[in-house]
């Protein structure tokens, strides 16, 4: 198999352009038509991992932190990661990062972390906005259904959990075939009308250059009227954190037992506790103290994430508890995500989870 086949199967999943604007997400390092046969997956690029996936024979590695995020003016191997950057090019090793793209999506990071501590009804906690264009067009009778279809195909007209979402209304179109024109309906030099459909459909800005392409290639006219127009719906199928129910309430001091267990925290920060059950969790994998107040705004009886500050407590202000699990705990399950990604599309190639537990943080 080719690493591109991998890489544009991550990026249709969880696309470079949910990234946020500091991170450095997609293919670290490898050749994008070299041929691979396996990957390792981890949650950080480590010596020990490149050593395991050099014993292992891995072609790829697949993680979820960059293993560059910085710039890099030198290799010399003065620091780990320019040290793990000349073991995998030495040792023919891509690596690739899916970061803060994979936290934005349902399905992604958050979404596991909802899954193992059995929240229901879940989505996300702060949706994405700029994300939305709308796309508005005129189809002549006959075409619409044709034009229709290949914009769904290319990706557009998805609304939450509702897909082929469109409106028409018919109408009439002018215009006249200038010397040099090859109309596909009227005669050049002559004012011409047309019975038309308005078609107005959404399209994620990310596809929006795909589902254009789409839009010519499947409209009859040799020049396509259309507008892209901004939008500022949230898109509720992207952005940050996440917000679910449990199916009955729970005692604080017993779930955060549980979560205890279940994410191996060698312990767990939090706010005050109060006496009351509670229903309505948020959770965000990684630093998630910019979600206190969304969390707070959302109703959430406690937010679960990790990298609070002293200061970041105090906003909880007995509305909201607070439990830091830690940074790694909290992420530690994107390695079964990407690996359920992987597999979904490519379900004999060859995947193993990393068995280098990569947390810098100790306790005594």
């Amino acid at each position: 198999m080719l690493l591109q086949d991998i890489v544009r199967h991550l990026e249709t999943i969880a696309p470079l352009p949910f990234q946020e604007s500091y991170d450095n997400a997609g293919l670290i390092t490898g050749e994008r038509t070299a041929e691979i046969s396996s990957a390792l997956i981890t949650l950080d690029v480590t010596e020990e991992v490149l050593d395991e996936a050099i014993m292992g024979k891995y072609g790829l590695i697949i993680s979820h932190h960059p293993l560059i995020f910085k710039g890099i003016k030198r290799i010399t191997g003065s620091n780990e990661v320019e040290r793990c950057l000349i073991k995998a090019i030495k040792h023919d090793i891509a690596i690739y990062a899916s970061h803060t793209n994979l936290d934005s999506i349902t399905g992604g990071v958050n979404s596991k972390i909802c899954e193992k501590i059995g929240l229901e009804n879940c989505r996300i906690l702060s949706p994405a906005s700029n994300q939305l264009l709308k796309l508005v067009t005129y189809v002549p009778e006959g075409h619409l259904e044709k034009v229709r279809e290949a914009l769904y195909t290319a990706g557009a007209g998805v609304i939450g959990n509702y897909d082929q979402c469109s409106f028409s209304s018919k109408g009439t179109g002018t215009f006249r075939a200038n010397e040099g024109s090859n109309p596909f309906v009227g005669t050049k030099g002559k004012l011409h009308t047309e019975p038309e459909f308005r078609l107005e459909t959404i399209v994620p800005r990310h596809l929006s250059a795909k589902v254009v392409s789409a839009l010519a290639n499947s409209h009859p006219y040799e020049e396509v009227a259309y507008d892209l127009v901004s939008l500022e719906n949230d898109f509720s199928s992207v952005g940050t954190g996440m917000v679910g129910e449990l199916h009955t309430p729970a005692e604080v001091t017993t779930f955060l037992n549980l979560v205890k267990t279940l994410f191996g925290c060698q312990m767990i920060k939090h706010t005050a506790l109060p006496g009351r059950k509670f229903k309505k969790i948020a959770v965000c994998g990684g630093s998630g103290s910019f979600l206190i107040s969304k969390a707070i705004s959302e109703g959430a009886d406690l937010f679960i994430s990790a990298d609070f500050k002293y200061h970041d407590y105090f906003e909880a202000d007995k509305r909201i508890v607070l439990a830091d699990i830690g940074h790694y705990e909290s992420e530690q399950f994107t390695k079964e995500v990407l690996k359920e990604i992987v597999l979904k599309k490519f379900p004999t190639f060859a995947l193993h989870l990393s068995d280098v537990k990569t947390n810098p943080v100790y306790y005594l």
